[in-house]
Formats: structure tokens, C-alpha cells, sequence
């Protein structure tokens, strides 16, 4: 079986894509069992070498020892995110504690973390690149933060939580798409669909033909449909059961539930905290980031939250005035502001978003991507033929810099019920150069509501910046120019990895890239010029509420992981938004039993608020080339692909942006780009 399967053999297919079409379900256990043995056998070859300790005997063989499970995972999880069935599910419950036990087996091998702290204590000597003295540091400090230093009982109960958690992420990931797969809303008659336009009638009837209920029309969970829904439904009532039945996601008291799983969670995360030496997770999980500390944290997020929420009550004031002379005498609702906040915009930029749509056809928006990237990096993008994909809706294109391959993207855009929701940058190959010059392999994962066959997708302003931000983490990937895997790509601290993508976002909004590539799907006009200044003009509108809609989200993941858990989370983000004064007309972006970005892994754990963290970054770094006189300046786009794009973690994330910028920056820059400056 080894022999012969598909995961363990070479790939002949072009560029070294997977060959996904030979893959089956039962090829996935024995091969992590096989890539399991040969990872440890080359750990415990590397621990039990009696030669001393040298960065190649140690750190450049760690670095090869994973090779083949590297390669096993990334298809592996890339595809139960994307196009999940029970098989594909039961072998993650199976693979998830397996996985955590081989990286616990071998961060507290004590030989092993004596080499790694042999070759640390005398660094100064060995005659190290800079970037080698890096990966070292790196390589110490994740052995340190496993607990390598741990011993006896105290290391067997961190292998046991480390174990614990990873089973518990993944059933919070399955229980979510479960409720995400099961729930939908069908509209029985015109009058259910009474106020919708016609690219969301189609998208509707779409989802309703992928559920085998042909003819009819139906919402779903996913953001890119129920979203849209709110913003134009006439129907109050609709309105609500929708959105109550995405906002109760992980917490309908079910075999779903999530609730549990959140408490077991915390508490996990807190005794490993405390058995490392921190007075809570978020200490631990924030010492190494940007950050550094919750204090830091909390005082920039309150320091956004007075001005968000002073606007979000000045917008809720107009909001109200709308429901009321639509006859309304009751207050409004969740459900109630994105369909007034739609009607506001009409009236204060003379827009809606059935006017823009069209004039944004998905692939006029993969092209602007593309064209932006090739303006600013000097990219090309080439449609792959014949390429074996992770599904039939993906899409995959070679990279190029003029002669020269830099790496393949592939495109995966529309929702399903196999793909859990949200979207995402991933890799099936990261860029290195240990052995010889391995380029990458990435993946972008969207969940955009696709239309009727033979229609074009058409994309929301916010789907466009969507489609730009997960662009900006792609070509993170892409433009990787470092030796040693462990620091390629978006291998960087998680409150800096966000720059390149919102950084990216900039550049859907400027003329340049709209007026020529933002074309009416069936006469190919390009957006009129009033429009284009409209859709410029309405950036920040609503800013109040999307920015207290996030800031939520963020304190309440900041205050769930400092000081002792709470013995009911869900008592504790009430507490949170009480304390904060959360306006009752608007919902957290993600309530804690949807809540994936923290408790399906612990990624984003004490970490949610990296998004402004590098949003201070991105709106003063989009600044450099305002200054400049040219958005696609070549002096600082090199300046960025050098310090940014293409340097992984090659050093310090406070470095590499003062190497970009000159200094850091304050947080005057974010305030002004959300239109919270001049807030009461």
C-alpha cells in the first residue's frame, strides 16, 4: 500500500501539483502513519547522534525531517476544509490528537532541545548567516514555548492538554459546518423574495439547485449570501429567522453545541499557560507577537472602541429615522441595520449595491488582483490547462517575473456545503531553498455565492476587498524568497502576517485599477465616473458599526484568555459586552460558538486583535507610496516585496517594517482610514 499510494510516491503532474483525482479516502490514514514514522525515526536519529551538535546535523536535518508528513497535511487539510465528507471527517478526529502527540514527542525530547540550547548558548560563534541566527532563535524559542524545559508529570500533562486541544478544535470546526451545512431558509413565494434584485435571486436559486430543491430559492449560512439578504429583504420577519440562525451557530443545544467544548477549552489553554510559567494565555500566547502584552492589546483596542462606538450611535440615530418613517414603532434590530444602513447609503451617496454589482463580475476582479500584482511585483498570471485541482470550481495559474517561475496560485472561490465558511489563504508546497529551489504551491479559499451556470459571478464591494485581502496573503506566499521553511511565507508573528493582505486592499478602491478593470458584465462599459467617485467617497460609511462589530469580537477573545476562565464563557462575553456597553442594535462578528478563528486552533487565540494591530501598519504604510506621488511607485513597491512580501521571517516583524517605513507608526493613521477621526 505504501508503495503504491498516491500521497507517498513522486508527483509527475505539472509544476509538482497534488494529483488530487488519485486521491481516496483510505489512501490518508497510511500515509500519516508512514510520513508519522519517518518523521519520528529522523527526529529520534537527530537526537541520538553522537556527533555535537552543529546547525546542519541539527537544525538543517529538524528542518528535512517533516518533508514528506509537510506534504501529506497540507493536502490533507487543505481538502477537509474545502470538500469535507464524513470519511474525510472521522479520519481528522483520528489524526488531530496523533498529530499533537508527534509534536509533543518531539518538542520535549530532552536530547533534542539539549542540542537546540548547545547550538543557542553558543550562537555568537558558530559563523552564522542572519538569517540562520533567526531560524535558531526560532527554533529555541518554539521547543521553550512547548515545554522542552518541562519534566516527569509536569511533561506528560502537557502532551495530554496539547492533545486534548487538538481534538477539541477539531470537533468545534465540525460541529460549525455541521449547523452550517444543516440550516437553510427556503423562500417558498414571491413574496419571501419580495425587495431581493436579481443577482440575488439567482444566487439563491443557485444554492437552492446545489440542495437538490431546483426552482426554488433558498438562504444559507454562508457570509456572501446572508449578508446580502439582510441588506435588501423586505421582509422583517425573514429577515430575523436568518439572522438568529446565524448568529446561534455552535449553540442550539444540540450534538453541535460548542459551548462545552469552549470551557474545556480555556481552561486547557490556561493550565498550560500557568505550567509554562504565564499568569494566563494571553500572556503566553501574546510574548512573542508585536504585542507583547494584553495591556498592549487592550489599550489600543479601547483607544479605537470610543470613537467606533461614538459613530456607530450617531449612524443608528439616522438608521432609526428610516425604520420610523417606514411605519416601524418598534427599535431597531440586529436584522434591522444592514437592510436601513443599504437605504442610508442611497441617500447620503446616491448608490446601493444591486447598482455597483454588476459593474464587479468575479473574474474583472481576479484580473484586477492580477494586474495590481503585476504593477507593483512585476508578476504574470497564466491560466494553467489541464491542471489536477481540489475541486471543479477551483482554478489554478502559473506565476511568473518575466522568465522566471515564481510559484502557482490556485483560486477556489465559491460556497458549498462541504467547505466550512470564511475565507482563507493556505499552501499545498511553501517556498525554501535548504535543497535547491522548491517553489510554492498556494491556495486561496472563498465562499462567494455563485450564480446561475453560464451567469458570471458578481461580487459585493466587500466580496471584492475579500478577493484583494486573501490576494495580499497569497502573494506573501508567492513572493517567499527565504532558505529554510520554517520562516517561508506567512511564517511571521500572527499580528504582523495581516499587513501584506490589508495592505493590499488599497489598491481595489484607486481609479487606476476600478476604471479599468470594474466593467459591466454584459455590456462592458466601464463604472461611470460618478459612480467610481461614489463607491470612493461611501469607504467609511457604516464604518461605526463594522468597526464595533469587529472590536467586539476582539475584546471579548482578549478577556476570555487573561486572568483564571470564567466557569461559563458565555456569562463572560456577556460581561464583556456589558462592560464595554455594546450597542444592543449591533452582534459581535463572530459570537464565541462560531468563534473558528480562536477555537478551532488556538491561531488566532488572544489574537483576534492582530487585524488592527497591522491595520495601524497598512493604512500608515499605504501612506509611503501617497508620499511618493504614485501608488504603484517602483522605488517603494521594491522597498515592500524586499522588507515584506518576500522576506518571511527573516527577522524581527518590528524590524522589517521600520526597514520598509523609517519608524513605526501610531494609530492616528487607522483612525483616519476608517473615518473615526473626527468621531464625537
Amino acid at each position: 500500500m505504501t508503495a503504491t499510494n498516491p500521497l507517498l510516491t513522486e508527483w509527475t503532474t505539472p509544476f509538482g501539483l497534488p494529483p488530487f483525482h488519485d486521491f481516496a479516502a483510505d489512501h490518508y490514514r497510511p500515509a500519516f502513519e508512514a510520513a508519522l514514522n519517518e518523521a519520528r525515526a529522523a527526529f529520534d536519529a537527530i537526537a541520538a547522534d553522537p556527533a555535537s551538535p552543529t546547525f546542519t546535523n541539527t537544525i538543517d536535518a529538524m528542518e528535512r525531517a517533516e518533508k514528506r508528513l509537510d506534504r501529506v497535511a497540507g493536502v490533507f487539510f487543505n481538502l477537509v476544509s474545502t470538500n469535507s465528507d464524513a470519511a474525510l471527517e472521522e479520519i481528522q478526529r483520528e489524526m488531530a490528537p496523533k498529530l499533537a502527540q508527534h509534536s509533543s514527542q518531539t518538542l520535549m525530547n530532552p536530547a533534542l532541545f539539549e542540542r537546540v540550547d548547545t547550538l543557542m548558548q553558543t550562537r555568537t560563534s558558530l559563523g552564522l548567516t542572519s538569517e540562520q541566527d533567526r531560524v535558531l532563535e526560532l527554533y529555541h524559542r518554539m521547543f521553550v514555548r512547548a515545554g522542552a524545559q518541562l519534566t516527569g508529570a509536569e511533561r506528560d500533562r502537557m502532551s495530554a492538554i496539547m492533545s486534548r486541544l487538538a481534538t477539541l478544535g477539531t470537533q468545534f470546526t465540525q460541529n460549525l459546518l455541521a449547523d452550517e451545512r444543516e440550516w437553510f431558509l427556503v423562500l417558498q413565494a414571491e413574496e419571501d423574495l419580495a425587495g431581493l434584485p436579481e443577482f440575488l435571486r439567482d444566487a439563491a436559486a443557485s444554492a437552492a439547485a446545489e440542495r437538490n430543491l431546483d426552482g426554488k430559492h433558498v438562504v444559507t449560512l454562508s457570509r456572501s449570501l446572508i449578508e446580502p439578504f439582510l441588506q435588501f429583504s423586505t421582509r422583517r420577519d425573514l429577515r430575523e429567522t436568518a439572522f438568529k440562525a446565524w448568529t446561534a451557530r455552535g449553540e442550539n443545544g444540540s450534538e453541535t453545541d460548542n459551548r462545552e467544548i469552549i470551557a474545556e477549552t480555556l481552561n486547557l489553554r490556561a493550565e498550560r499557560a500557568k505550567l509554562l510559567g504565564f499568569e494566563d494565555f494571553a500572556s503566553y500566547k501574546l510574548a512573542p507577537q508585536m504585542a507583547k502584552t494584553p495591556l498592549a492589546v487592550r489599550e489600543l483596542l479601547l483607544r479605537v472602541w470610543a470613537p467606533a462606538k461614538a459613530r456607530a450611535g450617531q449612524e443608528a440615530e439616522k438608521l432609526e429615522a428610516l425604520l420610523r418613517q417606514d411605519g416601524g414603532n418598534y427599535d431597531l434590530a440586529p436584522w434591522d441595520w444592514r437592510f436601513y444602513a443599504e437605504k442610508q447609503r442611497k441617500i447620503e451617496h446616491d448608490f446601493d449595491e444591486a447598482e455597483l454589482k454588476p459593474y464587479l463580475p468575479l473574474d474583472r476582479m481576479l484580473d484586477a488582483a492580477f494586474e495590481t500584482a503585476h504593477r507593483l511585483f512585476g508578476l504574470s498570471f497564466s491560466p494553467i490547462e489541464n491542471a489536477p485541482l481540489p475541486h471543479p470550481d477551483a482554478r489554478a495559474w502559473e506565476v511568473r517575473r518575466g522568465n522566471e517561475h515564481v510559484g502557482v496560485f490556485i483560486g477556489d472561490y465559491f460556497a458549498r456545503p462541504s467547505k466550512r465558511s470564511g475565507a482563507w489563504m493556505s499552501a499545498f508546497r511553501s517556498q525554501q531553498k535548504l535543497d535547491g529551489e522548491v517553489r510554492p504551491i498556494v491556495v486561496n479559499v472563498m465562499n462567494f455565492a455563485k450564480a446561475r451556470p453560464g451567469e458570471p459571478t458578481l461580487l459585493t464591494f466587500d466580496d471584492a476587498r475579500t478577493l484583494f485581502h486573501e490576494f495580499g496573503h497569497a502573494l506573501h506566499g508567492l513572493l517567499s524568497d527565504v532558505t529554510y521553511p520554517h520562516i517561508s511565507g506567512t511564517s511571521v508573528a500572527r499580528d504582523f502576517v495581516e499587513l501584506p493582505s490589508q495592505l493590499y486592499e488599497h489598491w481595489l478602491s484607486e481609479p487606476a485599477i476600478l476604471s479599468e478593470f470594474a466593467r459591466h458584465y454584459k455590456t462592458g462599459a466601464p463604472i461611470p465616473a460618478d459612480l467610481l467617485e461614489k463607491v470612493r467617497a461611501a469607504e467609511t460609511f457604516n464604518q461605526g458599526f463594522a468597526t464595533v462589530e469587529y472590536l467586539s469580537s476582539a475584546l471579548v477573545d482578549l478577556e476570555m484568555h487573561t486572568g483564571d476562565p470564567a466557569p461559563d464563557p458565555m456569562a463572560k462575553e456577556a460581561e464583556v459586552l456589558s462592560t464595554i456597553s455594546m450597542p444592543e442594535a449591533i452582534v459581535m462578528r463572530h459570537r464565541s460558538p462560531q468563534f473558528a478563528h480562536v477555537f478551532s486552533g488556538d491561531g488566532y487565540s488572544a489574537g483576534y486583535y492582530s487585524y488592527m494591530w497591522s491595520e495601524v501598519m497598512d493604512a500608515d504604510a499605504f501612506k509611503a507610496f501617497e508620499e511618493a506621488g504614485d501608488v504603484f511607485d517602483p522605488a517603494t513597491a521594491a522597498r515592500l516585496s524586499e522588507h515584506i512580501y518576500s522576506a518571511g521571517g527573516k527577522q524581527d516583524p518590528e524590524a522589517a517594517y521600520v526597514a520598509f517605513r523609517g519608524a513605526l507608526p501610531g494609530v492616528e493613521a487607522l483612525l483616519e482610514q476608517r473615518g473615526l477621526d473626527q468621531a464625537a
